[in-house]
């Protein structure tokens, strides 16, 4: 809180690699994830005196990231919210031992930018269509509308991949 340079150095060095992960999910481009990244941390350190002690320190850490990479997409407009081409050439590779992180990531990535970005809010960090409609200025039917899409989208994508059968919704 007082600018320490080193105390901001730890800080990051804690925090980084997670916080990357975090921006990652939301944005493909690795470049704009670590631009968003340190984005998010220039924040978190002039911003720190607005830390209430209530909840975990690394989840309001979190939560100004998240917010970082829907403003980022907001500003690139890579976040459209009406009917998309789906790419339909984006698989994953499955194994015995199931799905790895990175097969998960690309599963996700596969995503419209849209549907990305409801489906991790609401599937990942644990927002409600109010919170995510306010967030994203949509309305609330159309964050229902992404979600529900992209979860039909993994769904196909998990069936083509062989695994998860017809059965499952």
């Amino acid at each position: 809180m007082k600018g320490d340079p080193l105390a901001q150095k730890l800080l990051y060095n804690k925090f980084a690699p997670k916080m990357l992960g975090v921006c990652r999910q939301y944005i493909k481009d690795m470049h704009y994830a670590e631009d968003t990244m340190i984005t998010g941390f220039v924040k978190v350190f002039s911003h720190l005196d607005r830390f209430e002690y209530r909840g975990s320190f690394e989840g309001w850490i979190r939560k100004i990231m998240v917010r970082e990479c829907i403003s980022f997409l907001r500003k690139r407009k890579f976040v459209e919210y009406d009917d998309e081409q789906i790419d339909k050439n984006t698989s994953i590779r499955s194994n015995e031992t199931g799905l790895e992180l990175e097969e998960i990531q690309l599963l996700i990535d596969g995503l419209p930018d849209g549907y990305r970005t409801v489906f991790l809010l609401y599937i990942v960090e644990g927002y409600k269509h109010q919170e995510i409609a306010k967030m994203l200025q949509i309305s609330e039917s159309t964050s229902k509308t992404q979600l529900f899409r992209a979860r039909k989208i993994v769904q196909e994508k998990l069936r083509a991949q062989n695994i998860i059968g017809y059965g499952t919704n």
